[in-house]
């Protein structure tokens, strides 16, 4: 069967870090800098309060004010995705709602958290609330942060819901993933992206159409590349590219803490001068023996232009 919506996503999406300026204040400036510097680097959308984003951390008030403006600032040059994830199934609806009066492309939802749902609740839920939301569909396959994967004999009775356009999948099993590809044998429209950036030549050898990578806030360029290169079959620039992903991953070994992949991300975008680095709370930004490392690795692979480790933006 064929989805009722034409949106397909592909290539590389970076799930947009969120710029704050102080807490619950959104840094407005560092937001345009760093979706330019996105268009520019030739991604083929963002995806807004994920993981990355912080969204749980957020207020709702932030969150509807991050969707206005990346939705204003995008000004429809590039697909918006909008992650409307919430513990609360009416909070998502409503979400989705003013994502959809924005002019967004799409929501992303992920399987509720706090509560672990059985797969039976967890198809309940998505038939519950998806007729509610006015957006195409992405699912979102986090079982890490949400302890509750989307298993595949749930997503094959999914397929008849046609405002589900695709999956992401975070849980880095490749196994899993290409099952999920196997999928479009219901559902040949489905866009299957995966999460974990350094494993998207896996992924589209299984099948898949893209990442959703993390890094591509800092170096869209190098990630867009790669992704082309794979299309292309040009194996020698897709390995170079991916040679250069793999030196820049060393990033998210800095620090101790889980919370180091959101933080090591805004790191380097400060040090590159496009947005702060504080991040929501509970979490702390990198400290100046951190920073250093984080800006010695990023003087060893990239041209973008490092400013000095202790420098403010």
């Amino acid at each position: 069967m064929n989805s009722s919506s034409t949106l397909a996503l592909r290539g590389i999406i970076p799930p947009l870090v969120t710029p704050l300026s102080r807490r619950d204040e959104l840094d407005s400036e560092g937001l345009n800098r760093l979706i330019e510097h996105l268009i520019d680097g030739g991604v083929s959308g963002v995806f807004i309060l994920g993981t990355t984003g912080e969204a749980p951390s957020l207020s709702y008030r932030l969150r509807r004010q991050l969707i206005s403006e990346v939705t204003d600032r995008v000004a429809n040059r590039i697909q918006v995705l909008v992650g409307v994830t919430d513990t609360a199934f009416v909070e998502s609806v409503d979400l989705a709602k003013h994502a959809a009066d924005c002019g967004a492309d799409a929501v992303v939802l992920t399987t509720p958290y706090y509560f672990p749902a059985g797969q039976t609740e967890l198809e309940s839920y998505i038939r519950n609330i998806a007729p509610e939301l006015p957006l195409p569909l992405v699912l979102y396959n986090m079982p890490q942060l949400t302890k509750v994967w989307f298993e595949i004999d749930t997503l094959e009775r999914l397929t008849d819901i046609e405002s589900i356009i695709g999956v992401k999948d975070s849980s880095g099993d490749l196994e899993y993933f290409a099952e999920l590809c196997g999928l479009k044998s219901i559902r040949p429209d489905w866009s299957i992206m995966i999460g974990p950036e350094a494993r998207l030549g896996e992924a589209m050898a299984r099948g898949g159409d893209g990442a959703v990578a993390g890094g591509a806030n800092v170096l869209p360029r190098l990630f867009v590349d790669r992704y082309d290169a794979l299309v292309e079959g040009d194996q020698a620039k897709a390995d170079a590219a991916q040679e250069k992903i793999e030196r820049f991953q060393k990033i998210y070994d800095v620090g101790k803490y889980a919370s180091r992949h959101i933080k090591a991300t805004k790191c380097a975008l400060s040090l590159a001068g496009i947005c702060g680095d504080l991040p929501a709370d509970p979490f702390h930004p990198f400290h100046a023996p951190e920073r250093e490392k984080v800006a010695e690795i990023l003087r060893q692979i990239t041209v973008l232009p490092i400013v000095p480790a202790d420098a403010p933006v």
